[in-house]
């Protein structure tokens, strides 16, 4: 058994070390919020926060994070940088087809968490390797800058 803490409740999961975090969130756990894309960390919609910090759940083993804090976008809105973020989302409209939008506000959330002044570069660097197929790059970075103000 592997201990966890997902979302602020402990979890015990009886999984092999290596399975990825991704699979146990969804098919273990029944988050589906983080979604599968690329399975090689490159894509960045399976972001989710280990200790605050993003990570890809989808090539980390689940050995890696036990006993470490994981938090998944079906928590986000219970911070008050999450509920920005995703009021900010709403409001610009950010969303077409959607699929990526988990791992990208995962990384919004956990840049304004360290940086509640971003630059669009600072904004570019950290969602760099969050991808979306519908290209709304500009509205995703408006919403940072948005949801940043809304914070201040």
């Amino acid at each position: 058994m592997i201990q966890l803490n997902v979302n602020g409740k402990p979890q015990s999961v009886d999984v092999a070390a290596d399975t990825p975090l991704l699979w146990v969130l969804r098919d273990t756990l029944g988050l589906t919020g983080t979604k599968y894309g690329c399975g090689q960390a490159l894509c960045g919609v399976c972001t989710v926060h280990v200790d605050g910090a993003p990570m890809r759940a989808c090539v980390t083993p689940v050995s890696a994070v036990a006993g470490r804090k994981v938090t998944t976008i079906e928590t986000a809105d219970q911070s008050r940088v999450g509920k920005a973020v995703q009021e900010a989302w709403r409001k610009l409209d950010v969303v077409q087809c959607g699929y990526c939008q988990s791992g990208q506000i995962m990384g919004a959330i956990a840049l304004l968490s360290q940086n509640r002044k971003p630059t669009d570069a600072d904004i570019d660097n950290a969602l760099s390797g969050n991808l979306c197929r519908c290209a709304t790059y500009v509205r995703i970075r408006a919403a940072v800058h948005l949801a940043a103000k809304s914070l201040a």
